[in-house]
């Protein structure tokens, strides 16, 4: 075997090792069962609930299902699926007390095409930073069609993918004239949750790994 060969095998060993490292270092955020390691804030754990290896939120009451741990800098992907008019979102670094919207930070999930939001502002569309930066392009599906978002959260950057494409990529400090509004920028720690908007939501695949920033 020639010296180059021998080099191509050593790199293609050691991308795998990485990947496999990379692998294992995922943890399901639901475990597609119950509601193990989740729990509901300032509404009912009643309006989450597991069918066929899928959360979902029923949309009766409000507030929003957080994980029991909380989590600094680390990456959550997940899928979801909208139902006409659906408005939820991906909380990041929330407090268990005021709006977590504001009091963290929000990925938002909606039905971009739905006339009720023909207004809305470009940082309130699916994908968005909610209220601090604008998923730019907008690459949202229609309702009914399952989605993958993917959140990484390493220090003060916020990068969101979704449906394969970069929307975001954030510095949170370089926006101080939203600190009054969302104070939660300024947070280096907190839970993450999903949002109870009074509409049904479906979630699957949801997991998440630390990362280093």
């Amino acid at each position: 075997m020639n010296v180059s060969r021998v080099l191509l095998c050593a790199v293609l060993d050691l991308a795998l090792c990485v990947c496999a490292v990379r692998a294992e270092d995922w943890k399901p955020l639901f475990n597609g069962r119950d509601l193990t390691g989740w729990k509901a804030i300032d509404g009912p754990i009643t309006s989450w609930q597991v069918e066929d290896g899928m959360l979902f939120c029923s949309g009766k009451g409000s507030g929003w299902l957080s994980t029991e741990r909380e989590y600094a800098n680390c990456e959550i992907e997940l899928e979801f699926r909208v139902p006409p008019g659906g408005n939820s979102g991906v909380f990041l670094r929330a407090p268990h007390e005021g709006n977590p919207a504001f009091a963290g930070m929000e990925v938002q999930i909606l039905d971009d095409y739905d006339p009720q939001y023909k207004d809305i502002k470009p940082a309130q569309h699916c994908g968005s930073l909610y209220g601090v930066a604008a998923a730019e392009p907008r690459v949202s599906k229609k309702a009914g069609e399952w989605q993958k978002m993917s959140i990484l959260l390493s220090g003060n950057r916020v990068r969101v993918t979704l449906n394969g494409t970069q929307v975001v990529d954030a510095d949170i400090t370089a926006h101080p004239d939203k600190l009054a509004e969302h104070p939660g920028l300024k947070r280096t720690t907190g839970y993450v949750g999903l949002q109870n908007h009074g509409s049904r939501l479906d979630f699957r695949n949801i997991r998440l790994r630390s990362v280093t920033p």
